[in-house]
């Protein structure tokens, strides 16, 4: 956590990431309840293409759910937000584009805590989308791990598979799914066939 004491009316930007599986969602949500619980106003927001636990919905893995605003682009967070708003969630924050990181960055300059979650690498182990840049920037990341489906290790990688086979290095990188798709991996562990080997 940023000290706050070095400028109290400055924001900041936090981002919670790791594999799929490691806690993302549950650590964003539990950041959430306590924010409420200290009388803070929240807003909590997450792209139109993830709807795996229902249209509005963000929920995490272990059941912990809290009702989001659905965006379609990253400058509907500037558009739609309550001028009371304190802390500003992001979930889901690798399928924006590039422009969700002037908006955090904005929203940070307006004083607003930002929160984001979202995956560090897509399932070929590369930096995605815009996470690289927002780790960069932001005053706080947190890297989550969970447990290799394989050896039991510290899972870091995210497996894709395509009828219980790693999926190709070429395949599409975005593929909503949860258990029945995907599975932590360790570096060890994680499957790439046809991998690049400039990558």
């Amino acid at each position: 956590m940023p000290n706050r004491h070095l400028r109290p009316n400055s924001g900041w930007v936090e981002v919670i990431c790791g594999s799929m599986f490691s806690g993302k969602t549950e650590e964003l949500l539990r950041r959430l309840r306590r924010a409420a619980i200290a009388n803070q106003k929240v807003q909590l927001f997450k792209p139109a293409i993830d709807n795996r636990y229902g249209i509005s919905t963000v929920a995490s893995h272990d059941g912990s759910k809290w009702e989001g605003e659905v965006i379609e682009r990253a400058s509907e967070i500037l558009e739609r937000l309550a001028p009371d708003t304190i802390v500003v969630a992001i979930d889901e924050v690798q399928f924006f584009d590039d422009e969700i990181i002037d908006v955090c960055d904005a929203l940070a300059l307006q004083g607003k805590r930002v929160i984001v979650g979202g995956l560090d690498t897509d399932f070929r182990g590369i930096p995605f989308g815009p996470m690289p840049t927002l780790m960069a920037k932001a005053e706080s990341v947190h890297k989550l791990h969970a447990i290799c489906m394989v050896c039991g290790g510290e899972a870091s990688r995210t497996q894709r598979l395509i009828d219980g086979e790693p999926a190709y290095f070429d395949d599409p990188i975005v593929l909503i799914g949860a258990s029945e798709s995907y599975e932590a991996r360790c570096r060890g562990c994680h499957q790439v066939p046809h991998r690049k080997e400039s990558i």
